[in-house]
């Protein structure tokens, strides 16, 4: 992180004592106008629309999360395609994934699963989109700052037996930085994917993104055939990743935003 201030020196427009020699006079010069860039994330919550309640999150997940359409043409359902709803996976020390309980500030969370089917030489290429519903902002806050640092704890996990992420770096965004204008916060965390069944690394890819009480995420884990981006000659899925998490972030607004 960047700090703001620097030790020992002078804030800008202010000066010490005067020198016994007057400076030379310049012509001002004229600075170029900065392009403008939002202050405040256009969106204004209606505090009676929050859901307070375990059914009423329930609702707003299932509303919200992108199923295959909201990715892109030749998406379609895995089965299950919905987790169960209390379902919630824990990094636990020895950094494996595990069923946990789902925690007393998390008033619903459910995972929609899609994929492409193999097709012309491509592999199975797996995605997933999950919403959780918090009890308050704060604590949407927190799971954000929990899952950039599980990246750190554990830049190697297993997700499950033939299945592990290694090399994990991510990189966190608050509103109005890193080109980050549509959410209060935004992260992404990528790295490698091997799966036992699949000769060779994948790469593998995450974004999360919150607006108050609620964070919707997307994960990508590559297959044979496919990159993150287009290029080479591979299919690129950067691109319906982003869609089906702007997708997401936009019914959040539609849910919660005051009604005009």
């Amino acid at each position: 992180m960047a700090a703001g201030c620097s030790s020992g020196g002078k804030p800008d427009g202010k000066r010490g004592e005067a020198t016994t020699a007057a400076a030379p006079t310049k012509a001002p010069t004229t600075a170029p106008t900065p392009s403008p860039t939002p202050t405040a994330l256009d969106f204004t919550p209606d505090p009676k629309r929050a859901p307070k309640t375990e059914a009423e999150a329930r609702r707003l997940a299932l509303a919200v999360v992108a199923g295959p359409d909201a990715w892109a043409p030749g998406y379609v359902e895995r089965t299950p395609h919905l987790s169960d709803p209390d379902y919630w996976p824990v990094l636990g020390a020895t950094c494996s994934w595990e069923t946990g309980t789902r925690p007393a500030d998390v008033l619903a969370s459910v995972t929609a699963y899609s994929e492409l089917p193999a097709v012309e030489g491509k592999g199975v290429l797996r995605v997933a989109a999950t919403v959780t519903v918090h009890r308050t902002a704060s604590d949407a806050d927190w799971e954000m700052a929990s899952t950039l640092e599980e990246a750190l704890r554990c830049p190697d996990q297993k997700l499950r037996d033939g299945e592990r992420i290694t090399g994990l770096m991510s990189l966190g965004n608050p509103f109005g930085v890193g080109g980050n204008a549509t959410a209060d916060d935004s992260l992404r965390e990528g790295g490698s994917y091997l799966d036992d069944a699949v000769k060779g690394k994948q790469f593998y890819s995450w974004y999360q993104s919150r607006i108050g009480q609620v964070t919707v995420a997307t994960v990508v884990k590559g297959a044979p055939g496919y990159s993150e981006l287009n290029d080479g000659g591979t299919t690129g899925t950067s691109q319906a990743q982003v869609r089906a998490l702007v997708t997401m972030l936009d019914r959040v607004k539609d849910e919660l935003e005051v009604q005009s």
